[in-house]
Parts: C-alpha cells; sequence; structure tokens
C-alpha cells in the first residue's frame, strides 16, 4: 500500500513517534553512515510557491540519501498548462520515486496522492504544514525530553502551521491553547474533531499563561501581502514579547517557523534570546524530513 502525508493524520500516533525518534538518531549519524535508500533514485519537487527551508532542507535530505532531485514549477511544467492533477501523478509516478508539493491549495494534494503510486509529500499547503510541525515536535523533544501532557500557545493567524500544531497534540498527547483576533481563527472543523485538545480565545495573554512553548509566526503569509495593512492593525495587540512570555512557565521555549518580522508578531529581543530555539527548527526540517521520507518509502515497499 502507497502511503503519503497529506497531512499529520497518515500517521497514527506510535508512527509519528517513531518518525521522531528516528529523525533524532539521523541527526546523531556521521554523514556516511546515512542510510542510502535513494541511490540512483530520483524525487520530484513541485512548487508552485517560493521556498528558502523547504526546498534547501528536502534537497539536502534527498542528496544525503544518495538521491536526485527534479524541481518543478508551474512555469517549467505541464502543471501550469492545464494538465489535469491525475495525469500529472500518473505520469510522476512512472519516472520518480517520491513526490514532495508544496501548493496553494490541499485539494491539490490530494488529488495527487489518490492518483500517484508513489509517496506524495505535502511540503506545504493552504491548509497544513506538517513537515513544519514534525520538525518543530522534534525541536521540542530535543529540549524537554517528552511532550506528552504539555501545554502549547500559539498566538496569532489561525493559519496551516497552526492547524499542523492541532494535529500534533493529538498525536503526541498534549494540549494547544490558540489566541487569534477575531476573524482569523484556526479552521472550525479541525478544532472540533480535536475540540479535547484546543482551547479558543481572543487573549494572548491567557493563552500564554503557564505555557511550555510558545508559537507564533507571521502575520501575513505568501498569496496575503494586499491585506497586510489590515492584518497589522488586526494583530497589532498579538506581538510575542518579554511581557507575554513572562506569563509562560520560566524555561517555556519560543518557536517560530520563519520568515520573521521583527516588531511585529515577534520583538527581536524575544525570537534572538535565550528561549528562542529557531535554528534548531531549522536544522530540524532536513532530519525530521529524512525520516519523514524513510519511512513512507519504506511503509510503501520502495526500498
Amino acid at each position: 500500500m502507497v502511503r503519503h502525508l497529506r497531512s499529520l493524520l497518515d500517521l497514527t500516533a506510535p508512527e509519528a513517534q517513531q518518525i521522531i525518534a528516528r529523525a533524532i538518531e539521523l541527526k546523531a549519524m556521521a554523514f556516511n553512515a546515512q542510510p542510502r535508500l535513494l541511490t540512483r533514485r530520483s524525487v520530484a519537487l513541485i512548487f508552485e510557491k517560493p521556498s528558502t527551508r523547504t526546498r534547501v532542507s528536502f534537497a539536502t535530505g534527498v542528496s544525503d540519501f544518495g538521491g536526485s532531485c527534479i524541481f518543478l514549477s508551474p512555469e517549467e511544467s505541464q502543471l501550469g498548462r492545464g494538465e489535469p492533477i491525475s495525469d500529472t501523478a500518473k505520469v510522476l509516478s512512472r519516472l520518480v520515486d517520491l513526490i514532495i508539493i508544496r501548493t496553494n491549495y490541499q485539494t491539490t494534494i490530494e488529488e495527487l496522492a489518490e492518483n500517484a503510486t508513489v509517496p506524495v509529500i505535502n511540503a506545504l499547503s493552504d491548509l497544513y504544514h506538517p513537515c513544519q510541525a514534525l520538525a518543530d515536535i522534534q525541536t521540542y523533544i530535543e529540549h524537554r525530553g517528552s511532550a506528552h501532557g504539555i501545554k502549547a500557545a500559539w498566538i496569532g493567524d489561525g493559519n496551516n502551521v497552526c492547524h499542523s500544531w492541532i494535529n500534533t497534540a493529538r498525536l503526541f498527547d498534549f494540549e494547544i491553547s490558540i489566541a487569534t483576533p477575531p476573524g482569523f481563527e484556526p479552521d472550525q472543523h479541525i478544532c472540533e474533531v480535536n475540540q479535547d485538545r484546543v482551547t479558543l480565545s481572543h487573549d494572548p495573554e491567557a493563552a500564554a499563561e503557564n505555557a511550555d512553548v510558545v508559537i507564533t509566526d507571521t502575520w501575513a503569509s505568501m498569496g496575503q501581502e494586499q491585506e497586510k495593512l489590515e492584518r497589522e492593525k488586526a494583530f497589532k495587540a498579538f506581538t510575542v514579547n518579554r511581557d507575554l512570555m513572562a506569563l509562560a512557565r520560566q524555561n517555556a521555549l519560543f518557536m517560530h517557523c520563519l520568515p520573521a518580522y521583527r516588531g511585529y508578531e515577534v520583538d527581536a529581543d524575544v525570537i534572538d534570546g535565550p528561549q528562542s530555539v529557531i535554528w534548531d527548527e531549522v536544522e530540524n526540517r532536513l532530519h525530521a524530513q529524512k525520516a519523514l521520507m524513510e519511512f513512507l518509502l519504506t511503509e510503501t515497499g520502495n526500498v
């Protein structure tokens, strides 16, 4: 059976925990001890949206495993010329061993996965960013040993990263308190099916109180640039600053998936301060994604 990662809920809790344990193990290995499971194999990286961390971390991971990447953008392929997504999935399945896609719509990922005979990985959509959440939870576990029973605080936009953190809370057994401005709440259905894990409010101070980790993201993501001024007004009380961090536990971590805009969603003395683990999050994108690729290929029987 072909395994995909459309969202984190394509994994069971034990599988997600296995992937994180393996990511930590791969991180500790010397380069020449890396499994070469992609030797003489190719991976398609489809990017409908710009990327730094996602593209570089996946390309590096594929290279570490001995494989090669083929980059596709709408301008450079039939994706931008109206070819059915189902046809693209079938074509690529005959030519590569893995499809990684960063796209505007979750429905694109769903259709690719329905028609592909090789694993498909969601490298970001409008609804989810599961690879970022895997790297984030790896980072937390490396610093604190376990995420079981913690309180995570999400401050800001109820966006795709927020949705994946909700799913992470379900898989790793903790609670997440989310504070957004009115009208910027996370998806209602995602919250409802995880209601035993999620607390929603419009109060960042209540969300941050006694939190073990405080997470935020840019106020205007890619594709929302025209809303920037409106969003800055709506989010002006949602900056993560020292006063907000002081409400969290004394050893609370600060996380941000980047890019970050200091003085907006987070003050410089927080993101550049001692509680911030943003650079560990960046590096762990590489290791978590390598563990994920290994898992999906193994489960699919492609190694």
